[in-house]
């Protein structure tokens, strides 16, 4: 029982690494972060690496160096049947982004990109009534991607990168919960086994556990082709494939309350504690295409649709170290499905050195809702963003934007956790009075996030 409550926490941990939803996902370019982030059918220079590798073969420069930062100010906030509201209290993460690229011959071109497309955090606190399925989290991924990128013709451009991933977790999740404590304190109380005057939990979450773990290096590949209808008009498409995320040897820890709760606990919980586990989950693939209209040489119009193959999330497999706690390997449902984000952003160039942005995403959530957790509160997102580029001197770019994530909600999300105590507990008990073996958390979570941006960057001319 309890080696299911470990899996179950580590499960949490890693379901953030993926989450296609995430606030990390849309603001890795200051740039293009201006634009609702588009870019598959537009040429960018070294930053296509990311948007659509066959981008970068329209190139003109001999080296072009770019670099943004970014900020994510999250918060969310669950309110309970009951009508009590809980908010997170979160530190910023900062994604960040880094491309070099140069030119081999006037139609063929190489670099390579370094990213974090994943690095958020959140933090409920450690006694809300959902620590049970989460208290704190914080997690950080890494991209590296070697691009080559050929232009067949004059509009005809293909590109394909290696990418190379990993990361690393820290989760923090309740293992009891204060209620089933002190229901355990009152009959320890009555059979005579604990003072009268021993305090009641009343709702401090009495024991924690936190799991650590590093991912080996996950291979894949981003492929892409673009093509000049006409002057005005461009279309473009990426492959990012999937590929997989694999702890090797995680490991675990407990912390309690207070001595009381460690007295009572200890021997239950001892099993766990500085346990090793293994896991693996696919990272999915994203399919997108979308087209690129300059109708006037001053504004340019981008439109890009997204597809995240999220089906193949459908669990998550845990296996222990220990031949011997082979019977607790999980296999956890997730029963995710794919889905889409469409973006829309323009751009207009008001002099030759200053340019100004704005675009509007819809961020559909895959999250199943009976298969809830709050690590990361997975909804249906509305993201409007404004942004600008000023050039001092010809050939370096200084770029500013702001992407507001506005999560529509999701209502009656339900999270389960096993109950670690309630057998122990219904061994004294009555059977009309028995606990149940499965608690279940219901709540309607919103959530809100604000994403500045700089970036700069500087092409040295052929």
């Amino acid at each position: 029982m309890i080696k299911k409550f470990l899996t179950l926490a580590t499960a949490t941990a890693m379901a953030i690494t993926a989450a296609a939803e995430g606030y990390q996902v849309n603001t890795l370019s200051a740039r293009q972060g201006g634009m609702a982030h588009t870019g598959v059918a537009q040429k960018l220079g070294a930053e296509s690496m990311y948007f659509n590798p066959a981008g970068m073969a329209f190139m003109g420069n001999t080296l072009d160096l770019q670099g943004s930062f970014n900020a994510v100010f999250p918060s969310a906030s669950a309110t309970l049947p009951d009508g009590k509201k809980y908010d997170t209290d979160c530190d910023a993460s900062t994604p960040l982004m880094f491309n070099a690229a140069f030119s081999i011959y006037d139609n063929l071109k190489a670099g390579i990109s370094f990213y974090t497309p994943y690095g958020s955090g959140i933090n409920w606190g450690t006694s809300w009534p959902g620590a049970a399925l989460n208290q704190r989290v914080k997690l950080a991924a890494y991209t590296v991607q070697p691009t080559f990128s050929w232009r067949i013709t004059d509009r005809l451009s293909v590109g394909a990168g290696l990418t190379l991933s990993w990361g690393n977790v820290n989760l923090d999740k309740g293992l009891i919960s204060p209620s089933t404590m002190d229901v355990m304190v009152g009959l320890l109380k009555a059979t005579g086994q604990l003072d009268p005057a021993t305090p009641a939990f009343n709702g401090t979450t009495p024991a924690s556990i936190n799991i650590q773990g590093t991912t080996d290096v996950a291979f894949g590949f981003n492929v892409g082709a673009m093509y000049d209808i006409n002057d005005q008009i461009t279309v473009g498409a990426q492959f990012r494939s999937k590929s997989m995320l694999k702890v090797k040897k995680g490991t675990a820890s407990v912390d309690y309350v207070n001595s009381l709760a460690q007295g009572l606990l200890e021997s239950e919980l001892a099993l766990i504690d500085h346990a090793d586990f293994s896991s693996e989950m696919p990272m999915p693939w994203v399919l997108t295409f979308g087209a690129s209209y300059r109708p006037v040489d001053k504004l340019l119009l981008a439109f890009d649709a997204q597809l995240t193959g999220w089906k193949a999330y459908k669990k998550l497999d845990i296996s222990f170290l220990d031949p011997n706690l082979s019977r607790f390997d999980q296999h956890l449902e997730k029963n995710y499905h794919n889905s889409w984000a469409f973006r829309l952003g323009a751009q207009y160039g008001i002099t030759d050195r200053f340019d100004i942005r704005a675009g509007l995403i819809l961020d559909l959530t895959p999250v199943n809702k009976q298969h809830y957790n709050p690590e990361t509160p997975g909804m249906t997102k509305i993201e409007p963003s404004v942004g600008l580029s000023f050039r001092p001197i010809k050939n370096l770019s200084i770029d500013l934007s702001m992407l507001y994530v506005i999560g529509l909600g999701a209502d009656n999300a339900v999270g389960t956790y096993t109950d670690m105590l309630a057998p122990k507990i219904n061994a004294l008990l009555p059977a009309e009075q028995h606990l149940p073996l499965t608690q279940t958390f219901v709540a309607d979570y919103k959530t809100r996030a604000l994403v500045p941006s700089i970036g700069i960057s500087y092409a040295f001319a052929l």
